[in-house]
């Protein structure tokens, strides 16, 4: 989960990047179809700090609840000569089923489809380090600013239930968590050779800590490929089963059509531009 640990231990608040390390995982699982089972966590640390470890523990607990798998083991290492005081990181690792039937493969994937968009909570995991970068060069402590405090440790949204639920009802045909690489690269993963998802930006609905970071002097370019600017996570879907879906979402997170798919060799063709106003 990447530089969001070093925002946890400037703010010393540790209960919620547990739910971060299962999400990174859970949500890479469920675009291929899998129902997550089974979580192991790795914790390495400059000295046990009990309390410290609880917290995160708290979420990491709190994450497997959410994407209905079991916490089945870790390990915690004590390394003083490899962290520095107070430092710490902590890794994840799932596993999960599908039968071969429910597989979400490229096959499935058709022309006229269309591309929902499902809202973030926020920044997610991606990202941390260009913004850890920006608030070091404005000089911005985060301590003093509620704003900040709030939005950069909000949790990963989990997206196991309701992907699960689309597939067991046969009303997806793909899908793509959106991390690291922004929308483009997360979705040209899911695209058959011979077709192109066409993504018009002005329809994603952004939220404030986007905002806040594209007037802080981000590219468009930079932050359509470092963050998901609102989209967490895509769909793939028929035209006919966009109604059904909308059922198995929750207020903040029903889905939007940004795009659909159509014939081409470039597997991603971005329009227009994302509205940060």
């Amino acid at each position: 989960m990447g530089t969001k640990i070093e925002i946890a231990n400037k703010l010393n608040k540790f209960d919620t990047i547990g739910i971060d390390l299962v999400a990174m995982s859970v949500n890479d699982l469920i675009v291929q179809g899998a129902k997550p089972l089974l979580f192991l966590d790795y914790i390495s640390i400059n000295k046990i700090d009990l309390k410290k470890l609880k917290s995160i523990m708290k979420g990491i607990v709190d994450g497997c609840k959410q994407s209905g798998c079991e916490l089945v083991g870790g390990e915690t290492a004590e390394m003083p000569d490899t962290y520095e005081k107070g430092k710490f990181d902590i890794a994840g690792f799932a596993v999960g089923v599908v039968g071969k039937n429910k597989i979400l493969n490229k096959n499935k994937i058709k022309k006229n489809n269309l591309i929902l968009a499902v809202p973030s909570s926020g920044l997610h995991s991606n990202g941390y380090s260009l913004v850890r970068y920006l608030l070091k060069q404005k000089k911005i402590n985060i301590k003093k600013n509620k704003f900040l405090k709030f939005e950069l440790l909000k949790p990963t949204k989990i997206y196991v239930k309701e992907i699960m639920n689309l597939i067991n009802n046969n009303l997806i045909n793909g899908c793509a968590n959106i991390t690291g690489g922004g929308l483009s690269d997360n979705i040209t993963r899911v695209m058959p050779d011979k077709f192109s998802a066409n993504i018009n930006l002005s329809q994603i609905k952004t939220s404030k800590i986007f905002k806040w970071l594209k007037n802080n002097g981000i590219s468009d370019k930079e932050m359509l490929k470092t963050f998901n600017c609102g989209v967490g996570f895509c769909l793939i879907i028929d035209i006919k089963n966009l109604k059904k879906i909308n059922k198995f979402f929750s207020k903040d997170y029903k889905p939007y059509v940004i795009g659909k798919i159509s014939e081409g060799k470039n597997k991603i063709k971005l329009h227009g531009s994302i509205n940060w106003l």
